[in-house]
C-alpha cells in the first residue's frame, strides 16, 4: 500500500473516529445495536457469559480449560442469583460474581446502553481491568465530591488521580432511570469514550491496575461489574465490533501525521536516506531489506530529541532495529545511542532470547514488555520518543518500553555500550538479512 493510499484511507477513518459514535448511536432509546456490531447479549439468558469477579487476569489465563471449567461451575450459583433477564435486558443488583464474556478481545469498539439509578456505583472492566466509571452523578456529598461523581459517568477511574481521562471532560448523564449509551473503542492500552453521543474519554491510555509499571494486557474479555452500595443496574444492546490491524492503524495515527512531523519517505524512491543503500529496495511502497543483506540505512540529517513514527512487516523469524543516534558507522546497537530491537520474539528460534533482545528493547540494555506484536506478515505501528536519555516506545497503543539509558549500569555479556551517551545521530533501520519492510516513515524534532 504506497503512502497516498494510506492518507486516504486514514482520512475517512479518522472522520469516523470522532463522527460515527454519535451517527451510529443517535439515542440511547433506539433499542438496537450499530451497524458491524456482534450481539454478545441474547436477551433471553446467560449464553457466552461466564461468572469472574475481581481479580489479575493473568490467574484466569494459568488455568487449563479444566480448571476454567470447573472455576466457572462454582461460581455459576451466585451468577444465576444476581443477574436476572427481564423484558430483553440484563439486570444486577449489586451482588455477585462480574458477568464476565467467556472471550477475549484486543482491538474493538464496545457498545452497551445501561439504566441506573439512585446511588448506583459500578464500572466496565475492559480486558479485565477497571474501569470504564457509572455512578450517580447527582449525589453531592462530601465523599461523593471527593470520588469525583459531579464530573459524572465514562471516565477511567483507576487511572492515576489527576491523570487525564480520569475524569471524563463534560458530565454526559441521562437523568437516573433513563437509558444511556455508551460507545468504547480501545485500541492496545488506547481509550476511546463517548457517552451519549459526547466524547468524554479522548485516546488515554488505560493503566494495567495490577501491575502499573506493564502496559494494559494484551487482549481479554469485557466484565460487567458488580459493586456496592446495593441496586440494580440495567444493560441492554451490548455488542461488539472487532477492530482489524490496518483499520487499528489508521485510527492510531489519523489522518495525518500532527504539524512538525517530517515524511523520510515518499513510498517510491530512497532518495532521502543513505548509508546502506544496495542492500535495500522499495518494494510494495515499503523500504525493505534484502534477504540476506543488511547493515545501516541511514537519515542525511542527525537528530538529537525526537519522534518518529513508523510501520514494520516482519517476516517469520524476521530482525531489523530502529538505529537511534547512530554516529554513520560501526554496530548502531553499541556505537549509537542504542539500536532499538524489530524482531519476531514470539518465533521458536528466539525460545532462549536475552530479554533484552526482544522487540522494543534497547538492545543489550533495558527489556520491553513482550507480546505486543501482531502475527508475522501483519502490519504493526510503533511511535518512539527520544529525549535526553530517555527513549519510549509505544507498539501498537500499548507503551513496551519507558527506558532511562543514563540509569543503565549493567549490559547484557558485559558488552559495552560507547555510544550510550551520544546526544545526536542518525535515525535508521539495522538490517540482520531478513526481509523486515517499513512504511510511512515520519519523524519531529523535538
Amino acid at each position: 500500500m504506497n503512502r497516498r493510499k494510506f492518507v486516504i484511507d486514514a482520512s475517512v477513518l479518522s472522520a469516523l473516529a470522532v463522527a460515527a459514535p454519535a451517527r451510529l448511536l443517535p439515542s440511547a432509546a433506539a433499542a438496537q445495536l450499530p451497524e458491524g456490531f456482534k450481539p454478545l447479549f441474547n436477551g433471553k439468558d446467560l449464553a457466552g457469559w461466564v461468572p469472574v469477579g475481581h481479580m489479575d487476569p493473568r490467574k484466569l489465563s494459568a488455568m487449563s480449560e479444566a480448571e476454567k471449567k470447573e472455576f466457572y461451575a462454582k461460581g455459576q450459583p451466585e451468577f444465576e442469583k444476581h443477574w436476572r433477564i427481564e423484558n430483553g435486558e440484563l439486570i444486577n443488583d449489586g451482588d455477585g460474581p462480574y458477568a464476565t464474556t467467556a472471550n477475549s478481545y484486543r482491538d474493538f469498539e464496545l457498545a452497551i446502553d445501561y439504566k441506573t439509578y439512585a446511588k448506583v456505583d459500578r464500572g466496565i472492566y475492559l480486558k479485565c481491568n477497571p474501569q470504564v466509571q457509572i455512578w450517580d452523578f447527582t449525589e453531592k456529598d462530601e465523599q461523593s465530591l471527593k470520588l469525583g461523581k459531579q464530573y459524572g459517568s465514562g471516565g477511567l477511574w483507576n487511572n492515576a488521580a489527576g491523570t487525564p481521562g480520569r475524569d471524563p471532560a463534560v458530565v454526559a448523564d441521562n437523568p437516573l432511570g433513563e437509558w444511556n449509551r455508551f460507545l468504547i473503542r480501545q485500541i492496545g492500552a488506547r481509550t476511546w469514550v463517548w457517552l451519549n453521543g459526547k466524547l468524554v474519554v479522548d485516546n488515554v491510555i488505560m493503566e494495567n491496575f495490577f501491575d502499573r509499571k506493564a502496559p494494559l494486557f494484551v487482549d481479554g474479555p469485557i466484565q460487567l461489574q458488580t459493586h456496592s452500595p446495593k441496586g440494580d443496574i440495567h444493560y441492554r444492546n451490548i455488542g461488539i465490533r472487532e477492530i482489524g490491524p490496518d483499520e487499528a492503524i489508521a485510527l492510531l495515527r489519523g489522518a495525518k501525521d500532527p504539524e512538525g512531523f517530517k515524511s523520510l519517505f515518499s513510498g517510491t524512491s530512497l532518495d532521502a536516506w543513505t548509508g546502506a543503500l544496495e542492500n535495500y529496495e522499495v518494494r510494495d511502497g515499503a523500504i525493505t531489506c534484502k534477504p540476506g543483506k543488511g547493515g545501516v540505512l541511514h537519515t542525511k540529517d542527525k537528530y538529537g530529541n525526537f519522534v518518529a513514527r513508523v510501520e514494520f512487516k516482519l517476516p517469520p523469524g524476521g530482525n531489523n532495529g530502529l538505529a537511534i543516534r547512530y554516529p554513520g558507522k560501526g554496530d548502531p546497537a553499541y556505537a549509537g545511542a542504542c539500536e532499538l530491537q524489530v524482531l519476531d520474539d514470539g518465533h521458536e528460534k528466539y525460545a532462549k532470547l536475552d530479554p533484552r533482545q526482544a522487540h522494543g528493547s534497547a538492545y543489550g540494555m533495558v527489556p520491553a514488555y513482550r507480546g505486543y506484536l501482531r502475527p508475522a506478515g501483519e502490519w504493526n505501528y510503533q511511535e518512539v520518543t527520544v529525549n535526553g536519555p530517555k527513549i519510549k516506545v509505544e507498539l501498537n497503543g500499548s507503551v513496551i518500553l519507558n527506558a532511562d539509558l543514563s540509569t543503565v549500569k549493567e549490559f547484557m555479556a558485559n558488552s559495552p555500550h560507547p555510544g550510550k551517551d551520544l546526544a545526536e545521530g542518525f535515525f535508521g533501520f539495522a538490517g540482520h538479512g531478513d526481509a523486515v519492510m517499513f512504511r510511512n516513515v515520519a519523524i519531529k524534532p523535538l
